[in-house]
């Protein structure tokens, strides 16, 4: 008996391909492929296709914790055995490198879990996790890579919100009762997405500030600027409304640019503590190690511009970040200060602490 196959990841790019697959083959073959009106199996049954050949028209099944996603094919297919066995190679051929990532993400999460300590505080915890992707390259838009708005779970390759989101999000399951990698997936979904809820593309917190407000309603992180420092800054936020064609979802969905506008003009209205540069290294000794560091910036249109996590090394304040200039996850040789004095768009900092035990 030939089972529909399940799926599990977060990259479904090879599944029009292998639709297109099967349209052509049948055009080409229509001696061998007939459509039949009868009702699909019930793939939680796992109920076998009783007239023998026949193709199933789920094609895969995609689970997450959360919810389960269904590529149906229009019509069921009927198939000689031959056609059923090509098929059936060409199935295997196209989903190995789908499923493989997740595997990789899986393996290294298991890792991950093998070498870890959760009984320490947690922005220890988060300090050994960040230093567990040491080395790991550099790589941005690594959550663009679908059609629809879904989580993408990538521990293998980097960029500096992704780092910090991955590595809290791991620290957070290490100290819960459920050391798993779905609850991971789950504790992402909730720090990545407003409201803890995917839905469509708006609903990822795409500026920091925005991040800030919610992760702060969710008692993930407190913003502790204002004891280290009285300055204020107000943003003016806009680049992503006024540049849609720099974002694949908003060239291809320009229904979504009012809902970002929106969120813009929300933060807009907000007023922020932060440390300007000059005084980071005089503030220092109130920063602790594993606490989240938001650089604001000078661009025009935007609230930050980088993140990454507070590490002490020795008697000084250093960055802990995935760096685009190195092209790698690294602890800056240089303090925080230094750092920030480097570069000439960062104008200070936002110190957020992870809240847990």
């Amino acid at each position: 008996m030939f089972y529909p196959p399940i799926i599990t990841g977060y990259n479904t790019s090879g599944y029009p391909v292998l639709m297109i697959f099967i349209s052509l083959y049948c055009n080409r073959n229509k001696s061998t492929c007939k459509e039949t009106n009868s009702r699909p199996p019930n793939i939680f049954n796992r109920t076998p296709f009783h007239d023998k050949p026949q193709f199933f028209t789920y094609l895969a099944c995609l689970h997450t914790k959360t919810a389960v996603f269904y590529l149906p094919l229009t019509n069921q297919i009927q198939f000689t055995m031959k056609t059923q066995i090509l098929i059936l190679l060409f199935m295997v051929s196209a989903l190995s490198s789908i499923s493989a990532q997740t595997i990789d993400d899986k393996a290294i999460f298991e890792q991950y879990k093998s070498t870890i300590c959760p009984k320490q505080s947690l922005n220890q915890l988060i300090v050994q996790t960040g230093k567990f992707f040491l080395e790991k390259p550099y790589v941005g838009s690594t959550l663009e890579i679908n059609d629809s708005e879904q989580l993408v779970v990538n521990l293998r390759e980097l960029d500096c919100t992704t780092f910090l989101e991955s590595t809290f999000a791991l620290a957070l399951t290490a100290k819960s009762n459920d050391f798993s990698f779905e609850n991971f997936c789950q504790t992402l979904t909730k720090i990545r997405y407003r409201n803890s809820k995917i839905d469509q593309y708006p609903s990822r917190l795409h500026y920091f500030t925005d991040w800030i407000l919610d992760n702060s309603k969710k008692e993930l992180i407190k913003d502790v600027t204002k004891k280290i420092c009285n300055d204020t800054i107000r943003f003016d936020v806009g680049f992503m409304s006024t540049h849609p064609d720099k974002y694949k979802a908003l060239r291809e969905h320009p229904e979504f640019v009012p809902t970002i506008a929106a969120q813009e003009a929300s933060i807009n209205q907000r007023i922020y503590n932060y440390i300007p540069k000059a005084d980071v290294a005089a503030k220092a000794n109130k920063i602790k190690s594993g606490d989240i560091i938001a650089i604001t910036t000078s661009l025009k249109g935007l609230d930050i511009s980088h993140v990454g996590f507070a590490v002490w090394v020795g008697k000084e304040l250093h960055f802990m970040h995935a760096s685009s200039t190195l092209k790698k996850v690294v602890i800056s040789d240089k303090t925080l200060a230094e750092y920030l004095n480097g570069v000439k768009i960062h104008t200070g900092i936002i110190v957020l602490r992870p809240i847990g035990e």
